[in-house]
């Protein structure tokens, strides 16, 4: 039997069986790219709901220095898709995010966008864990920082040991 999904949900079911997710009743992928899309995977299955799930248009609160609030998403201000993805980092910056050195503020204000979104994802579904993948994410710089803003950001207000133990691993 063959099945036609979306690339993100393939990749959140490839995490959830043979991956990052292994052991996990509930996962959640995001791959933070050319764009940003989002998968559950919960109890066996992955979830489509009325339309797909377009979890990478959630709405953040801008960085206070990020020169481009409002991002660069055609249909909604401040999105995180229009904030954090590989096109609007280049938009942001003039440059593919690939070019810019470590230490550049860029990933400091992406780490911030990141981070928001892992915590709207963990008070929304409380998932074992959250598979952040795509090219952004190969800024290795980023894992950390996207981890110890995320623990800030809930500020004790959800303090699992898998969220609190796991904080310094990767």
């Amino acid at each position: 039997p063959v099945e036609i999904d979306t690339d993100v949900n393939a990749a959140a079911l490839g995490e959830a069986l043979l991956g990052a997710g292994q052991g996990v009743d509930t996962l959640v992928y995001y791959t933070v790219g050319t764009g940003v899309g989002g998968g559950l995977y919960s109890q066996g299955k992955l979830h489509h709901g009325l339309v797909h799930p377009e979890m990478g248009h959630m709405i953040l609160r801008p960085h206070r220095s990020d020169p481009t609030p409002e991002g660069f998403c055609p249909y909604h201000k401040g999105c995180l898709e229009g904030m954090a993805a590989g096109p609007a980092l280049e938009t942001r910056w003039g440059k593919p995010a690939r070019d810019l050195p470590p230490e550049h503020v860029a990933w400091k204000i992406e780490a911030e966008y990141l981070a928001q979104m892992c915590v709207n994802t963990i008070v929304m579904l409380s998932p074992g864990r959250i598979v952040l993948g795509g090219g952004v994410m190969h800024q290795q710089q980023l894992f950390p920082m996207v981890r110890r803003r995320t623990l800030e950001l809930l500020g004790g207000y959800v303090a699992a040991p898998e969220i609190v133990d796991h904080m310094d691993s990767y």
